[in-house]
């Protein structure tokens, strides 16, 4: 994404008064943008030695950060930093949205997974996305208006986690973002250039006068956006609990919102009233000498992950470079053997027998890195494996539309406890329906469009009623054979999240970069298709050699947004994407 200047931006610095907190918006907080023509901006790593917030947007990340200095937790921080990016970055993620969470408790070393992704409407039916003559839906048929939106889950999620590992007053952890949408934001030029290419979200109120002028135009960047509904919702949920917003006149704004829309949902107050978090096993494997965890089903990310990196674990990657061509021929055809099964099996484990750990087992495996030729391209679209499920293996490929946004960030405090949480509304800026202040999640386009294939097969990624669609959000933590925790790591971008955690974690462990160099290196993969490079980068370099090699190969942008923290005996290293403007913050 080109984004034209640097930024100051507004933030607030956090006061302690009387026992409370106040919340005090100051200016010089600033933010290193690309310049116009670049779509990254160079950094270096950020070192501390207590606690850190990598989060996507600077102020977010600050925020994050001060719960630390004030003695909140990790999950505490997660909640005010989700807070304050449905408000800075609202076209990512939000209230309106979902969630996969990755939380270690130190004391205990345990590792527990928790799911906050949306659900379909009781009445949702596996035709839901297809025309009258039964082909899918256009975009803009499908995407836009009440019918993709999903029951939001991060409010409920969050509040199950803080239950459990929050230290400070739930209703403390709103206030920075209550503020900051009191006080206003200033608009940042990555929102601005979304605003400026996004078709749709100027067609309706109330999103068209908040994000835009008269004319039609975007505001400009540095236009304060004051957000006073937003932040009574806020107060709502802070006072009354998640309750206030999935019962009561918060839900019942929801679902008017749905059924009034131009293509209008099923949605209903009763599915907002029923939804429930659900707390999954994580998914773990071996890397080298590294355990490696992630979310499980209805995301596909930690599985596809693992099975990324337990197929390279035959290859020596530490004795190639990072921009090679053999690094990345071999990168990109583990990716074209995982997302093949990636494709077939995986969907939400509450409504299918997912074969997960048969998926990631190093036999089953290692007969996928046998089809692995280190001087050959894969010839074709590569077939799924049969991971010794025969139900499994009569489903059908998928065709749900899954599209790149979504925010990530990662923490770590001062006992040594960390989340790692992806968060999303799908697309930018979701179904382009706004209430009350916040954007409402397309989550349900991530379903297949189809529920059969062609030949008759059921898609295990169907629609259903109160189903989860399938994710490829990957929240990821990395342990040493102590058991130490090591890594903290995440990634927006839709479909090509998995490519972007694995060349994180493989960037750290093999290549030895810092956080911020693993990050900051192009991104290159393959999913069972094209071998794709980031434009505008070195990787390109390597077309030719590639296409010798058998590869098609693509040159596209990959924005992705993937935020790391790397944990050392001498304190932390952390580092976020310089494709976006976030920040790692912290003591």
């Amino acid at each position: 994404m080109v984004i034209s200047r640097k930024l100051a931006f507004r933030s607030c610095l956090l006061a302690l008064a009387l026992g409370s907190i106040v919340w005090r918006p100051l200016i010089g907080l600033t933010q290193d943008a690309p310049e116009a023509g670049s779509s990254r901006v160079e950094r270096k790593a950020v070192r501390t030695q207590k606690y850190m917030v990598a989060a996507a947007n600077p102020i977010a990340a600050a925020v994050g950060s001060d719960i630390l200095r004030r003695g909140g937790s990790a999950i505490d921080a997660a909640i005010a930093v989700q807070m304050t990016l449905g408000l800075v970055e609202p076209q990512s993620s939000g209230i309106g949205g979902g969630a996969f969470l990755v939380y270690y408790d130190a004391k205990t070393k345990k590792i527990r997974t928790f799911d906050g992704r949306e659900t379909a409407p009781a009445t949702a039916q596996p035709n839901r996305f297809l025309a009258q003559d039964g082909k899918p839906l256009k975009f803009e048929d499908a995407v836009l208006g009440g019918k993709s939106v999903g029951v939001p889950g991060v409010v409920r999620m969050l509040e199950q986690v803080h239950k459990q590992y929050g230290k400070l007053r739930w209703s403390q952890l709103f206030q920075p973002a209550i503020q900051q949408a009191t006080t206003g934001f200033a608009i940042s030029p990555r929102l601005h250039t979304l605003l400026s290419e996004e078709k749709f979200l100027s067609r309706s109120e109330p999103a068209r006068s908040y994000f835009y002028q008269p004319d039609g135009t975007p505001k400009p960047v540095g236009t304060k956006l004051v957000n006073q509904q937003y932040a009574e919702v806020l107060r709502q949920i802070a006072t009354r609990g998640a309750g206030a917003f999935y019962k009561g006149k918060i839900a019942q704004d929801i679902v008017n919102t749905v059924k009034n829309a131009s293509i209008p949902g099923d949605l209903t107050t009763t599915d907002l009233a029923r939804y429930n978090s659900v707390e999954r096993p994580p998914v773990c494997g071996m890397y080298r000498v590294y355990k490696v965890c992630s979310m499980g089903p209805p995301t596909s990310g930690g599985i596809t992950v693992l099975q990324i990196l337990g197929m390279l674990q035959k290859f020596n990657l530490a004795s190639l470079k990072p921009d090679s061509v053999e690094a990345i021929h071999l990168f990109a055809e583990a990716g074209r053997f995982a997302y093949a099964d990636r494709g077939l099996y995986i969907a939400d484990s509450d409504f299918i027998k997912v074969p997960t750990k048969e998926l990631i087992n190093p036999k089953y495996i290692a007969t996928r890195a046998a089809l692995i030729n280190p001087n050959r391209a894969f010839v074709g679209e590569a077939k799924p494996g049969n991971p010794l499920s025969t139900q499994a293996f009569n489903w059908g490929a998928d065709n749900s539309l899954e599209l790149p946004s979504t925010s990530h960030f990662s923490i770590v405090d001062s006992n040594g406890n960390a989340v790692s949480m992806t968060t999303s509304i799908e697309t930018a800026f979701g179904s382009r329906l706004m209430v009350r202040g916040f954007l409402l999640n397309n989550q349900l386009t991530d379903f297949s469009f189809s529920p059969t294939t062609p030949d008759g097969k059921l898609i295990a990624n169907r629609v259903q009623p109160r189903k989860r669609p399938r994710s490829s959000m990957a929240p990821t933590m990395v342990f040493d054979r102590n058991g130490k925790l090591v890594m903290v790591v995440g990634s927006a971008g839709g479909p090509l999240i998995i490519n972007y955690v694995a060349k994180a974690i493989v960037g750290v462990l093999d290549w030895k970069l810092d956080a911020q160099q693993a990050l900051s290196l192009p991104n290159f993969g393959n999913r069972n298709g094209a071998t794709e490079l980031e434009a505008n980068t070195s990787m390109v370099n390597l077309k030719p050699q590639l296409e010798a090699l058998g590869h098609t190969v693509t040159v596209r942008e990959q924005t992705s947004g993937s935020q790391a923290i790397v944990i050392t005996n001498e304190g932390l290293i952390g580092g976020v994407d310089p494709r976006r403007e976030g920040k790692a913050v912290g003591n």
